[in-house]
């Protein structure tokens, strides 16, 4: 499966954006999608993820509350919709997709898409 990410981009605290995901090349249905992140100089985070094929929902403790995990079936499209934006939110996210349904899904990543926060 491919995965192309948009909808980065540089935001002031208190903000929202939303995050897209596009999956190509085999049937997403099969799969769960979700982000991680990559801030400067630190390791890579899980942020959230989305079982496709019934729509169950896993989110790392940072962002539990303010990001939001959908998907819309018609688009193979999977949204990540982040409220009230905080500094330490700066990373680039990562798209990415496992098979079947798995609370991490890291078999395949797409490329990032950078979102900065501004204090």
């Amino acid at each position: 499966v491919q995965l192309q990410a948009s909808g980065g981009g540089f935001v002031q605290a208190g903000a929202s954006l939303r995050l897209s995901c596009v999956a190509s090349g085999s049937s997403i249905s099969r799969y769960t999608m979700g982000w991680f992140r990559q801030a400067p100089g630190k390791g890579r985070e899980f942020v959230a993820a989305i079982s496709w094929s019934d729509g169950d929902t896993y989110y790392g403790d940072s962002v539990k509350g303010r990001f939001t995990m959908s998907r819309d079936n018609a688009k193979n499209t999977g949204y990540l919709d982040m409220n009230s934006l905080k500094f330490e939110d700066t990373a680039i996210y990562y798209c990415t997709a496992g098979a079947g349904k798995t609370a991490r899904p890291t078999s395949y990543w797409g490329q990032g898409t950078l979102v900065t926060v501004s204090s």
